[in-house]
């Protein structure tokens, strides 16, 4: 059977929908950076999750094809995720998305070199006669986290958001978002193909003690 990260690793993926406090080691992420509203049809967020697509299951159907890579084993492209900010403000203006900065990724598995990801870029832009040139390689250590099964719209987040801040205070923490720790969101359900009112979404911030 395929190793599932949404199943084997459930502190990170599947939380409550009540805040809690997590530790989030590092990892490797394919990666693409933009600006935008995440809703224009045509913009930079919605070409990024297709750049971001190609590359992973690239790489998962790489055992297919005559490059092989170390250490490989089958499993389940993980979620979609995104970083978000806003230059110059804390938190996030729901009223400004057109003001809004991302780095859109997708984990990947550690077995994953920078060879492998560049053969990746290169096997996919051959097959799909695509620019992949603002797709890379990023590792990011988020550290330590309060985080919370958010459902239903993502214009509702500051509901979630506020339970978050609280429930860190209560707990000798602050909200640490800064210009290299960001609110992240990991997209669980598909808004294309799912009812907005069960859209699960894992919101996670950074913290620090008070």
């Amino acid at each position: 059977m395929a190793f599932d990260y949404k199943k084997e690793y459930k502190e990170f993926y599947m939380p409550k929908n009540k805040p809690g406090i997590v530790n989030i080691p590092k990892m490797n992420y394919i990666a693409v950076k933009g600006k935008g509203n995440p809703n224009e049809e045509n913009g930079e967020y919605k070409k990024s999750i297709e750049l971001l697509y190609s590359i992973a299951f690239t790489i998962k159907m790489s055992y297919k094809g005559n490059y092989k890579i170390d250490g490989y084993f089958e499993y389940v492209v993980p979620p979609l995720e995104g970083f978000w900010w806003q230059d110059g403000i804390k938190g996030m203006d729901y009223n400004k998305k057109e003001e809004l900065n991302f780095i859109s990724v997708i984990r990947l598995p550690d077995f994953v070199t920078d060879q492998d990801f560049e053969w990746a870029i290169k096997e996919a832009a051959k097959k799909k006669k695509t620019d992949f040139s603002k797709v890379e390689f990023f590792i990011y250590e988020e550290g330590l986290c309060v985080q919370c099964m958010h459902l239903g719209s993502y214009d509702d987040e500051p509901i979630t958001t506020e339970l978050m801040e609280n429930y860190a205070i209560e707990n000798g923490y602050k909200i640490d978002i800064t210009d290299n720790r960001f609110h992240h969101e990991i997209y669980l359900s598909d808004p294309r193909r799912c009812e907005i009112a069960k859209l699960k979404t894992v919101i996670r911030h950074p913290i620090k003690k008070i």
